[in-house]
């Protein structure tokens, strides 16, 4: 007998031995050792396979596992009405400080990137020119008042005479004019030495305003003059700073209806990719004129920048707030999906079933929703894998991820 006819004598004693099996198992059993190892293993194989059909025919008849979900009860909460939009942090004010005199930098009194506050020292021109001046100014007023002290007794002695007919009425008028002469020229000298303090006063430069210093744009020793268009440096203003942003023609009317009322809506900046809350502030004004051709309006929020979160030029994303919806019934965003027939949630109900609710949403954002009809108060709506749902169909509530319900 060769190798093939072996293994088909093999085969044919188990399907034999197979075939008596399935109407006396037991018997069959005490066959197995007559047909070698070789049926021994066909004998495991269908053993196996057998087992495998009846643990899946079990599992049929008890149905398909519960479905893991995440679960959130409907609040009842004032909704904030919001509108968001991409703005850019500008300077509250920004200073380029330049010279007003002509001279050399004798000092700089400041760090890049200081903070200064209004009126510290920020660079001294030589002043001894404009202090020269201001002394020939002043100089100059005192002789003028010693010739008028004594053209003002020349007028006495004329007003004596002339009554006395000692002297003629036209000496006397010249002697007034002369004492009037000396007057304005008093006034005049007055004005030149103001005028020359006030040029001894710009050799020193002080901040205009408080804010953080940018790059030093002059080196000491170097020649500055009032004409050159190269400031010492900018200041810029960061307490508080300005974010500037744009909205919809459509709701102009509703800002300025709030800014009218004397309220000034608060305004959410957070970073650009919309991740993290920089600082709130107030809408202070929008522009004048909508810009046609985006058919958007440009407003301004102002926020106090304490911690410098916000930093001019910087890009940030906005968030307006127009309105408040008192005592709405609130839901995640997550929990609304869309059906052929509209919007519906899950809710589960005592016995960890899906049922599917019809709902009205009235507003939405990115995080939450109002629903007009549908649910109730403190009904469980799925948040997450209501993807793989039915209606009825059984639940496990990922308790993990739902600590309060």
């Amino acid at each position: 007998m060769g190798f093939r006819g072996f293994v088909g004598t093999i085969v044919v004693i188990a399907a034999a031995v197979a075939a008596y099996g399935a109407y006396a198992p037991d018997q069959a059993g005490k066959l197995w050792p007559a047909a070698g190892p070789y049926a021994q293993k066909l004998h495991d194989l269908a053993t196996s396979g057998r087992g495998r059909a009846e643990r899946a025919a079990a599992a049929e008849t008890k149905g398909p596992p519960p479905a893991l979900v995440s679960v959130t009860p409907v609040k009842r909460e004032d909704f904030p009405l919001y509108l968001d939009s991409l703005g850019q942090v500008q300077a509250y004010n920004t200073v380029t400080v330049r010279t007003r005199v002509d001279g050399q930098v004798m000092k700089i009194a400041f760090a890049e990137g200081q903070m200064v506050k209004a009126g510290d020292l920020l660079a001294q021109i030589d002043p001894r020119p404009y202090q020269a001046a201001l002394d020939q100014a002043k100089a100059k007023k005192a002789q003028d008042e010693a010739n008028l002290a004594n053209a003002k007794l020349d007028q006495q002695r004329y007003a004596t005479l002339a009554k006395q007919s000692f002297a003629t009425q036209q000496q006397l008028d010249t002697q007034n004019a002369l004492v009037a002469q000396l007057t304005a020229s008093l006034a005049a000298d007055q004005a030149a030495i103001d005028a020359a303090q006030v040029q001894l006063d710009y050799t020193t430069i002080r901040a205009p305003l408080a804010g953080r210093t940018g790059f030093r744009l002059v080196d000491e020793g170097n020649i500055v003059n009032a004409a050159q268009q190269t400031g010492i440096v900018t200041i810029a203003q960061l307490e508080p700073i300005a974010v500037v942003f744009t909205e919809p023609e459509q709701e102009v009317t509703k800002i300025n209806q709030l800014l009218s009322q004397g309220q000034a809506p608060e305004v959410i900046a957070k970073s650009s990719d919309g991740g993290e809350t920089l600082a709130a502030g107030n809408l202070i004004l929008t522009d004048n004129q909508v810009d046609t051709a985006t058919g958007s309006i440009r407003l301004k929020a102002e926020f106090a920048n304490k911690d410098h979160k916000l930093w001019p030029g910087l890009a940030v994303a906005t968030r307006l707030t127009v309105g408040l919806v008192k005592n709405a019934l609130v839901v995640p965003s997550a929990a609304v999906q869309h059906g052929p027939n509209g919007l519906y949630v899950y809710v589960v109900d005592n016995q960890n079933r899906a049922a599917l609710r019809p709902v009205a949403v009235t507003h939405q954002n990115v995080d939450e929703a109002v629903i007009d009809k549908g649910v109730q108060e403190s009904d469980r709506v799925v948040t997450a894998g209501a993807y793989v749902l039915q209606p009825g169909s059984p639940v496990a509530i990922d308790q993990t991820a739902n600590t309060g319900s």
